[in-house]
């Protein structure tokens, strides 16, 4: 659709056939259809969806909770628009042709909570030590967690140390799990010299010229 008013008649269409009073252009408000003593309906058009859409129909929800967006053509990204809506309280409205169609009815948004993801990021800050990176850094930097501290400790004691035992380094690194780092060797750090003792390899030397000022 070319002009944003092509897809007034198929929402007003729709609004009427379930029995709504429905004007366009009321004080700002693109569709405004009203059913009784029920809360209006307001429609805010648009020929794409976009962040100003999105804008519009927020500042609608000062006047009802049923806002919903139209627009001309299928979201490119329809699971994430939908997701967007969702959280937002809006409602979802796709019209093609003489046909408009409900995607999604507005509903008071009431977010799950991932109790799972929420201890994992709390356990990361809890472990990591001080506050080595930076806040919006690109991701192609590779991030200090708390678990690459604690292997630079283990690679910190066995550069100077030379190989050393799995007890001897849970007590000199004040790291528990420090056989768990070492048999998993995840950065290529590590290697076992025999059994119960680890010494560190050429990756690892270089691991503690890259990251040694952000142990801790």
């Amino acid at each position: 659709m070319s002009l944003e008013s092509e897809l007034y008649a198929p929402v007003k269409a729709l609004l009427e056939g379930q029995g709504y009073a429905v004007k366009g252009e009321v004080r700002g408000c693109d569709v405004v259809a009203v059913r009784g003593a029920e809360p209006p309906v307001v429609v805010e058009l648009k020929r794409v969806f976009g962040l100003g859409l999105v804008l519009q129909g927020v500042d609608r929800l000062a006047l009802t909770d049923l806002v919903y967006l139209a627009v001309g053509q299928w979201p490119k990204q329809m699971k994430n628009v939908k997701k967007l809506c969702r959280r937002l309280g809006l409602g979802l409205i796709v019209v093609g042709g003489n046909r408009a169609d409900v995607v999604l009815d507005p509903v008071p948004y009431v977010p799950r909570k991932n109790k799972r993801k929420a201890g994992r990021m709390l356990g990361e800050h809890a472990r990591r030590v001080g506050d080595p990176n930076v806040g919006g850094q690109a991701m192609r930097a590779p991030l200090m967690t708390a678990y690459r501290q604690q292997a630079l400790r283990c690679a910190e004691l066995l550069a100077l140390n030379g190989p050393m035992k799995l007890a001897a380094m849970r007590t000199a690194a004040d790291v528990p799990n420090v056989a768990s780092i070492l048999r998993s060797d995840f950065y290529g750090w590590f290697e076992r010299v025999e059994r119960g003792v680890y010494a560190i390899t050429p990756k690892g030397r270089q691991g503690l010229e890259q990251f040694v000022r952000k142990i801790a």
